[in-house]
C-alpha cells in the first residue's frame, strides 16, 4: 500500500512539474520588450491629393477572423485572404491618409503568420507606428476544445499613415485586478497608444485606445486614465482619440457619457438621440467604437460607419474627414 501511494504521489509531482514547466513556456514572449513599441518608414508608392482636407480611420480589424473571433470553430486561411482582399479594396475606394487599428496580427498562428498591418500599408502608408499588445508563444483560446487554441500570438495596435508620424509611446493600461494567474499570464495589454502626425507642418497629437471588454471597473479605470492623456494635449495640440472603447453609447450608465458632455470635444459619425453601431457586423446592435476631436483646432467635415468593409472583422470602421483650424 505504501508503495502503491508513494508511486501515486510521485506521478502527482511529475504532473505538476510538467505543468510548471508547460505553463511557463505557454507564457513566454517571444519577443525582446524593445520591439514592443516602433516607428518604422516604408517606401511604397503612393499619392497624396489633398492640401487641406485629411482622412482618418479607426478600425478593430479583430485580425481579420470576421464573425468567427473568439468563437471555437475552425478559421481556414481561405477566410483570411478573402477578408484581407476586401478590407484592401475598401482602403483603396475610402483613401483615408491615417487608419488606426486594434487587434491587428503581426505574426500570430492564428491568422497563418501574415503581418497584415505590412500587407494594408503596401496600399501607399509610409509611416507606421506598432504597439504590440499580445505576444505568447500559446493562447489557449477559446478555452475549449484544445484544438481551437491559437498557438503563438504577436498582436497589437497600429496608426499607419500617409504623413510622418514622430514621438511614439505605448502606454500600457489598468489590469483586471482580480483576475486568476493564468488568465492575468496569458492575457492582452490594454494599451493607449499616443503619435504625432505632421498635417501641413503642425502636429497634431493621434491616441488610439482598445480599453477592456468583459470587466466594467476597470474599463472606468482605463478610460479615467485616457481621459487624462487627452486632456493633457488637446489645448496645446489639434488632438484625436480614437478606437474601441467597448462603451456603449446608449448605456447611460456608461463611462463613454463622460466625452460626450464635454463642449469643446466633438464625435465623428455620431447622432447623439440614434448613433450609427460598429458592433457586430453581421446584425449591428451597439457603438462602441468613437472618434473624438477639440472643436477649437479641428473642423469637422464629414464622417460615417463604413459599412462596406462588411464582416472583415465583427466591427465596422469609423471614417472622418477633417480640416485645421
Amino acid at each position: 500500500m505504501k508503495r502503491f501511494i508513494k508511486v501515486i504521489f510521485r506521478l502527482l509531482l511529475l504532473l505538476v512539474f510538467a505543468f510548471v514547466i508547460f505553463f511557463f513556456w505557454a507564457s513566454s514572449s517571444t519577443l525582446d520588450e524593445k520591439e514592443y513599441s516602433k516607428l518604422m518608414t516604408n517606401q511604397f508608392e503612393n499619392s497624396i491629393d489633398n492640401d487641406s482636407v485629411f482622412s482618418i480611420v479607426t478600425y478593430n480589424i479583430g485580425y481579420l477572423s470576421g464573425m468567427t473571433n473568439n468563437r471555437p470553430i475552425p478559421k481556414p486561411k481561405e477566410l483570411f485572404d478573402t477578408n484581407l482582399e476586401q478590407v484592401l479594396a475598401e482602403t483603396k475606394k475610402v483613401n483615408p491618409d491615417i487608419v488606426a487599428f486594434q487587434e491587428i496580427d503581426y505574426n500570430a498562428s492564428r491568422s497563418y503568420n501574415v503581418n497584415q498591418q505590412n500587407e494594408i500599408a503596401k496600399l501607399g502608408f509610409n509611416y507606421v507606428a506598432q504597439a504590440v499588445n499580445w505576444d505568447e508563444t500559446y493562447v489557449p483560446f477559446p478555452y475549449w476544445p484544445p484544438s481551437m487554441h491559437f498557438g503563438k500570438v504577436v498582436s497589437g495596435q497600429s496608426i499607419i499613415s500617409k504623413y510622418p508620424l514622430k514621438k511614439h509611446q505605448r502606454i500600457v493600461l489598468e489590469r483586471v485586478a482580480d483576475a486568476p494567474f493564468y488568465r492575468d499570464a496569458l492575457y492582452l495589454e490594454r494599451l493607449a497608444q499616443v503619435v504625432k502626425v505632421i498635417l501641413n507642418g503642425r502636429e497634431v497629437v493621434l491616441i488610439n485606445v482598445h480599453l477592456e471588454a468583459f470587466d466594467k471597473p476597470t474599463r472606468v479605470n482605463q478610460f479615467e486614465a485616457v481621459l487624462k492623456i487627452f486632456n493633457k494635449y488637446k489645448e496645446d495640440y489639434p488632438t484625436i482619440l480614437l478606437g474601441d472603447f467597448n462603451s456603449r453609447a446608449r448605456d447611460l450608465e456608461a463611462i463613454i457619457q463622460k466625452m460626450f458632455l464635454m463642449n469643446d470635444v466633438g464625435n465623428a459619425a455620431f447622432n447623439k438621440e440614434n448613433p450609427k453601431n460598429t458592433f457586430n457586423t453581421r446584425n449591428p446592435f451597439k457603438r462602441i467604437d468613437y472618434i473624438f476631436y477639440t472643436k477649437n483646432s479641428i473642423e469637422y467635415i464629414s464622417g460615417k460607419v463604413l459599412v462596406e468593409f462588411g464582416e472583415s472583422s465583427d466591427h465596422l470602421p469609423v471614417e472622418m474627414s477633417f480640416k485645421l483650424k
